[in-house]
């Protein structure tokens, strides 16, 4: 199992080298989101310090949102989908390994970003930290729920739209328990009810999220 995961990782990452413009997009995308707030609501360090967490994790889930049409989408075109569900590996398998890919080619980076990014923003230590520990534990479970949207999309026009109507409301539990935590820690309140809860969230998604995209994945290739 382990090495098909490894197998199907190094392919995706080694494709996704050679076509960088497609992961740099969601960076620069998320780069630029949060850039524009200082200029566009108050240079204050207080106000943008009130508004920093939660600017940051929208910012951080619409640049995953955009990442998400290509999840499948370069196998699918090629053909090397279809030949992926007709191998004996476990499709579920398949996906799970395509998400970690994924994740390590646009979610990973967004987290490497954020200290930047909240200092920035004006965020002191110890709430980049918490900060970043959220979007660590919150973004695969973006990409695990958003993989059945792009699954359920897959080949359809203006699939990007339909990505979002399906799966923005099921990011909502996920952002407000990540930009929660900064709140309840400057608040005096401890923070390991939100850990707990967007730990037991990405159990959940990495449980049950693959099988159901590739179930979703049989039905859009049928």
């Amino acid at each position: 199992m382990f090495s098909v995961i490894n197998l199907m990782v190094r392919r995706d990452i080694l494709l996704a080298v050679r076509r960088p413009q497609d992961v740099m997009t969601s960076l620069f995308f998320f780069i630029i989101v949060v850039s524009l707030f200082p200029l566009g609501v108050s240079p204050e360090m207080e106000v943008l310090r009130s508004i920093g967490p939660g600017v940051i994790w929208v910012a951080a889930l619409l640049a995953t949102m955009l990442s998400l049409g290509r999840l499948f989408s370069d196998d699918y075109q090629d053909g090397t989908l279809e030949q992926l569900i007709l191998s004996p590996q476990p499709l579920a398998l398949v996906v799970l390994s395509k998400v970690a890919a994924h994740w390590l080619l646009t979610g990973l980076p967004l987290v490497i970003l954020t200290p930047l990014l909240g200092l920035l923003l004006g965020l002191n230590g110890d709430e980049i930290q918490i900060l970043t520990l959220t979007l660590l534990l919150g973004t695969p479970v973006l990409i695990l729920i958003g993989s059945i949207g792009a699954a359920l999309t897959l080949g359809v026009r203006g699939g990007g739209v339909l990505i979002s109507l399906l799966i923005l409301p099921l990011f909502v539990p996920v952002l407000i328990f990540g930009t929660g935590a900064v709140s309840s820690m400057n608040a005096g309140l401890g923070v390991e009810a939100h850990f707990s809860l967007l730990g037991a969230f990405l159990v959940l998604s990495l449980l049950l999220t693959p099988w159901a995209s590739a179930a979703a994945l049989k039905i859009s290739m049928e």
